[in-house]
């Protein structure tokens, strides 16, 4: 079970398709599904449901060859029922959906609701969620986990930099379809899209953290074209909807508008490479590009961030670690940051007292010289970038307290 803003997920793992029936119950509430020929070998009793829906989850036996499951429930919902087929690690699935009657918080109209019009909208996605754990890393590490944590981090670093608001697609352990993803980014108006995820490759040596943006022919190379295929099996293709416009016109808007995007991604997606240079291992120095389902809006700059492999007994260790998670998110924000002031989308909004400026290192520049220049000191500026030597990139972009 998983507890999403407006609907509750429950799921029933089977070792094959399932033919049932869903019906729901007054006086109490319930829904109740009976499965025809399940038998029953799992224990409903003392299950934890901390859920503003489900109240307690019973079975029983109406007849020799069906199993009835028995949700209680503590509102009136709207059930809805689908069945997955199996694939990869997962068996066949029998997913049952209890919308919430009077639904429930939706980040996109919060988002909308706490941004100004002089302020940009930066959407956050944690990939994978809920039954999707994505990749399972030694010791059973969750990509799901790791990839929400970085996320949050990245969300908290980009909504202290002066004019930037930010909204995480999922903000808790659950699924969100990944044309849902796409889609409430565009329907918040967000101005960037940075779908956090963590690698895997068949090949446990493979390491380093990469960067994709959009392929419309295909992947830059065999490990982009593999995570692409895994990535995607989640869920169906989506499409944009460009109402009863011509369809050759609306094939041209459609190409123009994609391929300006795919450009400002990639631009996007390099300035976050150089932030992340220094900070941790590339498994490419350059933007990858391959056909994530996730990164098709056509007019909304989007990448996908992997930050590492969690296949990678090390890296996996790491990607649990909170201070490289805060590095991540750091080379993040500033890479995002900078495209946004590049592209004068990000207004230029004084420095209160007790918040950080950025700088852009320069040629010639060292610590020092940087500490002396804004009146700080060395350790100070090491500290807040999380810096461990002495030596810095140019172009790198720095926080000065």
């Amino acid at each position: 079970m998983w507890t999403a803003p407006d609907h509750t997920r429950v799921v029933l793992d089977l070792d094959g398709q399932v033919d049932h029936r869903l019906f729901r119950l007054k006086d109490p509430d319930r829904v109740v599904v009976d499965l025809e020929g399940v038998e029953n070998e799992a224990d409903a009793k003392g299950l934890d449901l901390p859920d503003p829906v489900l109240d307690a989850v019973r079975t029983g036996q109406p007849e020799s060859d069906t199993l009835r499951v028995v949700m209680d429930l503590r509102q009136e919902v709207k059930p809805k029922t689908f069945q997955l087929e199996a694939h990869g690690r997962h068996g066949h699935r029998l997913v049952i959906d209890l919308y919430r009657e009077e639904g429930g918080e939706h980040p996109v109209a919060e988002a909308r609701e706490r941004t100004r019009a002089d302020e940009v909208l930066v959407a956050v996605d944690a990939g994978h969620g809920g039954e999707d754990p994505g990749a399972i890393g030694p010791g059973g590490v969750q990509e799901k986990d790791v990839v929400l944590e970085i996320a949050k981090r990245v969300a908290k670093k980009l909504d202290e930099k002066p004019g930037i608001r930010t909204f995480l697609v999922r903000d808790g352990d659950y699924f969100v379809e990944l044309e849902e993803r796409t889609k409430m980014a565009r329907e918040a108006n967000a101005d960037l899209f940075l779908s956090v995820h963590a690698d895997a490759f068949h090949n446990p040596d493979a390491q380093g953290a990469s960067v994709y943006a959009l392929s419309r022919k295909g992947a830059s190379d065999e490990a982009a074209a593999w995570l692409a295929r895994s990535e995607n099996k989640a869920d169906l293709a989506g499409g944009v909807d460009l109402g009863q416009v011509d369809e050759v016109v609306a094939s041209v808007l459609l190409d123009l508008s994609q391929t300006a995007t795919i450009s400002d991604s990639l631009d996007l997606g390099t300035g976050i490479l150089d932030q992340l240079d220094g900070l941790t291992r590339l498994h490419s120095d350059e933007v990858g590009q391959a056909p994530f389902r996730v990164l098709k809006s056509p007019d909304v700059p989007s990448l996908l961030i992997e930050a590492g492999f969690i296949s990678n007994r090390e890296e996996a260790r790491r990607l649990q670690s909170g201070q490289y998670q805060k590095r991540i998110a750091r080379a993040v924000a500033n890479g995002s940051s900078r495209f946004l002031k590049e592209r004068d989308m990000r207004p230029t909004v004084a420095s209160g007292e007790g918040s950080a400026i950025e700088y852009t290192v320069q040629e010639g520049d060292t610590l020092w010289s940087i500490a002396e220049q804004h009146q700080t000191s060395v350790s100070t500026i090491k500290e807040a970038n999380d810096l461990q030597g002495s030596t810095v990139l140019v172009g790198k972009v720095l926080e000065i307290p």
